[in-house]
């Protein structure tokens, strides 16, 4: 059942509690948990919203982080982030609003990205590339992300969530369906070319193929398990590639599309050794990066004269911006982009983030802030 709620401001005025459920980070590094503890509902200022989240989605990213191998500062060396909550797919109601407020109001739908703000004033925020903004606000890093049930968001870089799209499916679009979708649109693939999916059947992976068929790619996953193919097929992947199964993951894709993909969309990143071969010798073919290494782990060895006597290329793309979020909405609202998560409540918090951590997920898992 969803739990998207729409409140209706003349018949209701939301209560604000002092305190609210969070996920917090116990422990960061290799053996991290999340412990579901009461934490203060954070003050907002004159220009922000306070968004009471429904859901939360739960990402990769935020596993790496927790586990600090990214090579960035640990948890406790961002002291804004203080009550160490991660997250960044969060989805829910606005609740309150700042004095200098101008569009926003109590009872929208909102939710929260993995940038919570910009500075809107540098060359990136000014042509459309606003995600690179080198002063931009990291949700989860430099501030506490949707692991915490009342979030802060400024109105200027706050994205709304259309009538139609529940909160389970908007939580998890604010990062993995929408930055699958930014990284599908930059590749510039026209309907009919071949896109290949390692970790297709996972979180990121399983949201852009659906992206990527409504856009009328052919897609081919490249994943293992039972559960994993046949959701992809489901949701119309021309191929599923099974890669304990199949001796050559590689040659089975040449095969497939006559001498090379197009582009391959790497979300598994154990992919990142052997992605440059499946684009074979199709000219202006391409390596789109899309998922987050460990430091120092599954680099590519590039031969550049293959990209320069096919003119291949390899392109990175992180987040989405606010255009590319709304865009990816909409695919969700016409019923392009069927998300079938599994919810959970707070008590299965820890063993959820577990699990993702340990590859044991299908899709995507969300948590539930309403549900014990």
């Amino acid at each position: 059942m969803s739990t998207t709620k729409i409140m209706n401001m003349a018949e209701t005025t939301p209560i604000i509690p002092k305190t609210c459920k969070a996920g917090v980070v116990c422990n960061p590094g290799p053996d991290f948990t999340i412990e579901v503890q009461d934490l203060p509902v954070p003050e907002i200022g004159p220009e922000d919203v306070l968004i009471k989240l429904n859901v939360t989605g739960l990402c990769m990213s935020d596993v790496h982080f927790m586990m600090e191998d990214w090579g960035l500062p640990p948890m406790q060396g961002l002291p804004i982030c203080t009550d160490r909550c991660a997250g960044h797919e969060g989805a829910g109601v606005i609740v309150k609003v700042g004095e200098r407020v101008k569009n926003l109001k109590i009872g929208q739908r909102a939710g929260l990205k993995p940038i919570q703000d910009v500075c809107h004033t540098c060359e990136y925020c000014k042509t459309g590339k606003e995600t690179y903004c080198l002063s931009c606000v990291m949700t989860g890093l430099h501030i506490d992300g949707s692991y915490k049930q009342y979030i802060v968001s400024p109105e200027r870089y706050t994205s709304l969530i259309p009538d139609g799209v529940t909160d389970e499916i908007a939580g998890p679009i604010m990062c993995s369906g929408s930055t699958a979708y930014t990284s599908i649109k930059e590749s510039g693939l026209r309907p009919g070319q071949w896109a290949v999916f390692p970790g297709g059947g996972g979180g990121v992976g399983m949201q852009a193929v659906q992206l990527a068929i409504a856009m009328g790619l052919r897609a081919i996953v490249i994943d293992t398990g039972a559960e994993r193919k046949e959701a992809c097929l489901k949701f119309g992947a021309d191929e599923f590639i099974d890669f304990k199964e199949v001796e050559s993951p590689v040659e089975r894709v040449l095969e497939l599309t006559n001498g090379g993909a197009h582009a391959v969309f790497v979300t598994a990143v154990q992919s990142y050794p052997i992605a440059q071969g499946f684009l074979g010798h199709r000219a202006g073919a391409q390596v789109m990066c899309i998922g987050l290494p460990p430091a120092g782990k599954y680099n590519m060895e590039v031969n550049p004269s293959t990209l320069a006597f096919r003119n291949q290329s390899i392109k990175g793309t992180l987040v989405a911006g606010m255009a590319d979020v709304d865009e990816t909405m909409d695919f969700a609202r016409r019923g392009k982009l069927r998300l079938e998560p599994t919810v959970v409540g707070l008590s299965k918090f820890n063993e959820s983030v577990q699990k993702l951590k340990n590859g044991q997920v299908a899709g995507r898992i969300v948590v539930d802030f309403n549900k014990d």
